[in-house]
């Protein structure tokens, strides 16, 4: 590297006029902020050692990035991996119903907070507090951006400068290190702990209550399992607990749901209107994990707790936006009606429950219709599907997919993460394997081309 190699770089200013050339009706901020990022990293590798581009080279550069950065930055996916709600890939695909309400919300003003009767501001949680009493059973609702802010929400109003009874065995981390501990410490509320690691018993819990219990917390162990000489106590049991002391419980669900999901072909898991017909004084989910909405937390429960949650400060930090309402409203009433409408109207419930031959059916399609060099081959094989997001972590549910050999699996995988739309898969045994559980069927196609293209440009 030399001095005259940064030298040769041109000022921004003059690709900026050539790139205004080169591309019409280009943003001039958009396309200066292109030239700039383009500039600054053939700087840097010109620095590292490398050589300096030619003009021409420069000017290509500066066109494909300002066209890049025309486009949304969040590109569709071809969720290939199996794994349903997906974290990073937005978790649940959404019911139509919820697609068209978003859209319908964003095109342009709409009644997020607005009383019709008074024509006054109103209260944004009566989109959904109406459908959520209904199919839950609770007195009152609200709902704030996630579960982790329901969670925090709920111990700064109820417990902040006292003690929660919490069992050992239920101080879980979930995705993005978040821990129960931590999130009790931020909310001001005291832990206190019950019980050991592996069994907790109602004795371990009275012992626990003191002058300055606020509450006893239960705690859905969400994205783990521990087996063996283990013991909990039933949610029944805490209740009639804290009724006997005058302290609420607080049922933290995780993921949550408001339905049985062994009608679908899943093990049950703890539903929100159990814990409300249990006794649970209030209970708290996500909205975008078994319930596939929007991401949201739900808060559920006795009227007159859920007023004083509504009332604290955090609430208005952590209330959610027209577009989650109207998508939380679309997706909740969809659960109004019986599970073969769900199944057939929500594509969460549809991917849980579609039958094993029309998931091989999609593999066999996929199948045949890709092409590929003579180093790679293309399989169907039987695989398993999960939920993901913490979800029913044991429950693998059998599926198909088509298996890809070739030279280097992770390659091929790279390739096909980087186009458009973005395909994602997972490495088993060093073979690449597509599970067409979670792939739709107007997506085979392109999947098939994809997947031809990127091998071919690999090994052909």
């Amino acid at each position: 590297m030399s001095k005259e190699d940064l030298q040769a770089l041109p000022p921004v200013h003059e690709l900026l006029a050539e790139l205004s050339g080169r591309v019409r009706d280009l943003p001039r901020a958009l396309a200066r902020r292109a030239c700039r990022q383009v500039v600054e990293s053939e700087r840097a590798r010109i620095l590292a050692g490398g050589a300096p581009p030619d003009r021409a080279r420069l000017a290509a550069m500066c066109e494909q990035t300002a066209i890049a950065m025309t486009k949304t930055s969040l590109v569709e996916v071809v969720n290939a991996t199996g794994i349903i709600l997906h974290t990073a890939f937005g978790r649940a695909c959404l019911p139509e119903a919820a697609i068209e309400a978003v859209g319908s919300a964003a095109r342009g003003y709409c009644s997020l907070q607005w009383d019709w009767d008074s024509g006054a501001r109103g209260d944004r949680d009566t989109h959904v507090e109406g459908l959520l009493r209904d199919l839950t059973g609770a007195e009152a609702a609200t709902v704030v951006n996630n579960n982790a802010g329901a969670t925090l929400l709920v111990l700064s109003a109820l417990a902040k400068g006292r003690e929660v009874v919490v069992s050992r065995g239920q101080l879980v981390e979930i995705g993005g290190s978040f821990r129960i501990p931590d999130v009790m410490k931020q909310s001001g509320a005291v832990m206190r702990e019950g019980g050991c690691t592996n069994r907790t018993h109602l004795k371990d819990y009275r012992a626990a209550i003191g002058p300055d219990t606020a509450a006893l917390l239960r705690v859905h162990p969400s994205n783990f399992r521990i087996r063996g000489f283990t013991s909990e106590v039933e949610l029944a049991d805490l209740v009639a607990l804290g009724r006997e002391h005058g302290i609420p419980v607080i049922d933290d669900l995780g993921a949550g749901s408001l339905v049985d999901l062994s009608v679908f072909g899943l093990p049950s898991e703890p539903t929100l209107p159990d814990s409300i017909r249990t006794g649970a004084d209030v209970v708290c989910s996500s909205g975008d994990k078994l319930i596939g909405g929007p991401q949201a937390g739900i808060v559920l429960g006795r009227k007159d707790l859920l007023d004083r949650i509504r009332k604290h400060p955090l609430a208005r930090a952590l209330r959610v936006c027209k577009l989650t309402m109207a998508a939380l409203e679309a997706t909740l009433k969809v659960f109004l009606e019986e599970a073969d409408y769900i199944r057939r109207n929500h594509p969460v419930y549809a991917m849980i429950s579609e039958d094993s031959d029309s998931t091989r059916a999609r593999a066999e399609r996929l199948c045949a219709s890709v092409i590929l060099p003579e180093r790679c081959s293309a399989s169907v094989a039987a695989t398993s599907s999960y939920m993901g997001s913490g979800a029913l972590p044991d429950s693998a549910m059998p599926s198909w997919g088509v298996v890809i050999a070739s030279p280097d699996a992770g390659r091929l995988a790279a390739l096909l993460r980087t186009g458009e739309p973005a395909i994602a898969a997972r490495i088993e045994a060093e073979l690449l394997l597509l599970d067409m559980r979670t792939v739709f069927d107007h997506q085979v196609g392109v999947l098939a081309e994809r997947l031809s293209v990127a091998a071919r440009e690999l090994w052909a």
